[in-house]
């Protein structure tokens, strides 16, 4: 078996939007479905699609398009908003709506269309630089507070649009053309930094990998609350090689972690490399499994309500120059949306009746006071 054969994340959450494949997907609950199949190409805009040869987005982009007929849903609900980077050219391709928005922003705008909008599903696009750096703030509030939208960040660790500038998630010691002498800043590490804020669902995948991409991307859908996607995205131009150690067959069994609810975390050339937890500490480490046996190893479980489990997971990625990073679904758990609760909260307050002095009443309150 191969590293990327096991990479297989399962779909077991409850259902609830039937799409005529089987499948269905509680975080499109109230989305209208499609009166007519649609197929790739109904998903394809007549835009001519404008990326650097080589660039890691086509896959994504080929990958989102091939698996958005499978949901069902009318393309008219569907909004795709992005920020500002090579990844936010995304909604000028994909033939449904969107919003080429402003720098770091792309979150706080989609909190906007999801709670106005329950009949739309909402993605968002966005980079390691749009995310993490100007729209840093934005992001970790969307995480927090649940707001159901579905977030794609391309991980290729380089400012690619402004034509190869150090980014949040480049290694220390970096050599770009804004550190011509090395990068000085630790790397944030986009998988600890939203379970960090408790996001409830987190996922790992990989450009180059259709199969785990779409998997994950089903499964980031199928959950109703904020789903943060990082997928490792290659730019030929001003990083290329990054992702290397992953992708090179000669290496990516040894180098990919793989994540799979409920079994254990085991990996490597036959199976030789397994994680580990310190019962004391709570860190894992890479082990021998035959130093230390397969009853030693430590079994997944991205249902637990606290994300301490998959925080201490997320730190076996290379902060420096990437060797080995984990792959799947770090957290999948269900928890109310800000969105649902906002809508229930003014149904509530409409219900209540119609007072016209109510204004007047909320500014006459306990709080004011008259200045002679």
């Amino acid at each position: 078996m191969t590293a990327v054969d096991q990479l297989h994340p399962e779909l077991d959450h409850p259902t609830s939007a039937p799409n005529g494949t089987g499948q269905s997907y509680r975080g499109l609950a109230g989305v209208p479905l499609s009166l007519e199949p649609l197929n790739r190409k109904d998903f394809t805009s007549d835009q001519e699609v404008r990326w650097c040869p080589g660039c890691g987005d086509y896959a994504v982009l080929a990958a989102f398009q091939g698996f958005m007929p499978e949901l069902g849903i009318k393309r008219e609900n569907t909004v795709i908003v992005s920020g500002i980077g090579c990844s936010s050219r995304f909604p000028y391709y994909v033939d449904t709506y969107g919003l080429h928005s402003i720098h770091g922003r792309a979150t706080a705008i989609a909190t906007g269309v999801a709670t106005a909008r329950e009949d739309v599903a909402v993605f968002v696009i966005t980079g390691d630089g749009d995310a993490l750096s100007i729209g840093g703030n934005h992001l970790i509030h969307v995480l927090r507070r649940n707001v159901n939208v579905t977030i794609l960040l391309f991980n290729n660790r380089i400012y690619g649009l402004t034509k190869g500038q150090y980014s949040p998630t480049s290694e220390i010691g970096k050599i770009t053309k804004s550190t011509p002498m090395g990068s000085l800043d630790n790397p944030f590490n986009p998988i600890s930094l939203a379970l960090g804020a408790e996001a409830t669902f987190v996922a790992r995948t990989i450009d180059s990998d259709r199969k785990h991409l779409t998997s994950v991307l089903k499964a980031a859908v199928a959950h109703r609350g904020s789903s943060l996607v990082e997928i490792y995205q290659n730019c030929p131009i001003f990083n290329d090689g990054a992702f290397d150690a992953i992708k090179d067959p000669a290496t990516s069994a040894d180098a990919i972690i793989p994540l799979t609810h409920g079994e254990p975390i085991r990996f490597g050339v036959d199976g030789h490399l397994g994680v580990v937890r310190d019962q004391q500490t709570g860190a894992f480490s890479v082990v021998e499994v035959g130093e230390v046996g397969e009853d030693a190893l430590a079994v997944h479980d991205a249902h637990l309500a606290d994300p301490s489990f998959a925080f201490a997971l997320s730190r076996l990625t290379d902060a420096g120059v990437l060797h080995r990073a984990p792959i799947g679904i770090f957290r999948d758990v269900e928890a109310s949306t800000y969105d649902d609760l906002a809508r229930d909260q003014v149904a509530l307050a409409a219900s209540l009746g119609n007072d016209e002095d109510a204004l007047q009443t909320m500014i006459n309150g306990g709080d004011t006071w008259t200045v002679h």
